[in-house]
């Protein structure tokens, strides 16, 4: 795992980089609180899944990542603004977000709201302007198209609005995989979209082994997080009992939620395989699948 760990770290500095260009652009012309809201919201900290999902999958067919960093930058953006926004009183009235201020906390409830807003029309400016040297009109396009269906009301949204529906009396493991299907699996899904679509057309077979992979992997993420949620840190279960969130323990119990996650990661490689039997190299895919579901933190 220790080239899976460079790679990842790797895409997290080149995506932080993107990110700090862009806003500085932003900033140099218009130097306000904003903008630094915008900068603090983005650059806290994370993972970076999704960039790296999307550079691994381009890199799969061969792309250069100077064709995949619009891309990469547009998503984390997208996924940024959804937390500020996430974390704001009127939605889950978080006050930390990796052992920091959330961005309302810091700036006010009203900069924390615009800059999540400018945050996500900063990622569809990059995607409509960034250049992207092998990537041709009709897949730029394409790319809009995914990443604003996924974060909108046929994905992320619908996830979040189911989330908050206090309306919703089915407290079952079918609607709490909807919920994070969307909430949680839509953007991971148009991660491995976009990467595929910057490296040109491929065929709807590939796109489907990749999307079903994304989908596996994405809710064995959630999963994976609720476990460890269970496991470490009671301050948020309370919060979440107290907000009525479902979690997979809480409904399937410990053991269940845990073989969940492994069958999620059996059906992944699965997918895989196919796409390896093609002729495509999913190694790194195959690692990141299996960080999702042995990661502590």
């Amino acid at each position: 795992m220790i080239q899976f760990i460079s790679e990842l770290q790797e895409s997290c500095r080149c995506v932080d980089a993107l990110l700090e260009r862009y806003l500085y652009a932003i900033s140099s012309k218009h130097p306000t609180t904003l903008v630094q809201a915008m900068r603090y919201g983005v650059l806290l900290g994370g993972k970076r899944l999704r960039p790296f999902l999307v550079y691994q999958t381009g890199r799969l067919f061969g792309l250069n990542q100077n064709s995949l960093d619009a891309p990469a930058a547009a998503i984390e953006c997208i996924h940024a603004y959804s937390l500020i926004h996430d974390d704001l009183p009127a939605m889950d009235n978080d006050q930390l977000r990796r052992s920091k201020p959330t961005c309302h906390i810091k700036f006010g409830d009203t900069i924390a709201l615009l800059a999540g807003d400018a945050l996500h029309t900063l990622a569809f400016t990059i995607l409509a302007n960034a250049s992207m040297p092998a990537v041709k009109t009709k897949e730029r396009l394409k790319m809009i198209s995914v990443l604003a269906k996924a974060s909108g009301a046929e994905g992320m949204c619908f996830g979040q609005a189911l989330d908050l529906d206090e309306n919703l009396k089915n407290n079952s493991a079918e609607l709490l995989e909807m919920i994070h299907r969307n909430k949680t699996g839509a953007l991971i899904r148009a991660a491995v979209h976009m990467g595929a679509l910057a490296a040109g057309k491929k065929s709807k077979q590939i796109i489907h082994y990749l999307d079903s992979y994304a989908g596996a992997i994405g809710l064995a993420f959630q999963v994976q997080d609720d476990i460890l949620d269970l496991i470490k840190d009671n301050e948020r279960i309370r919060k979440n009992n107290k907000c009525s969130h479902k979690t997979y323990p809480s409904l399937l119990g410990l053991d269940m939620a845990r073989a969940k996650v492994i069958d999620l990661y059996n059906e992944s490689l699965t997918y895989l395989e196919d796409i390896k039997a093609i002729g495509y190299n999913t190694s790194m895919l195959v690692k990141l699948a299996r960080y999702i579901i042995e990661r502590k933190k």
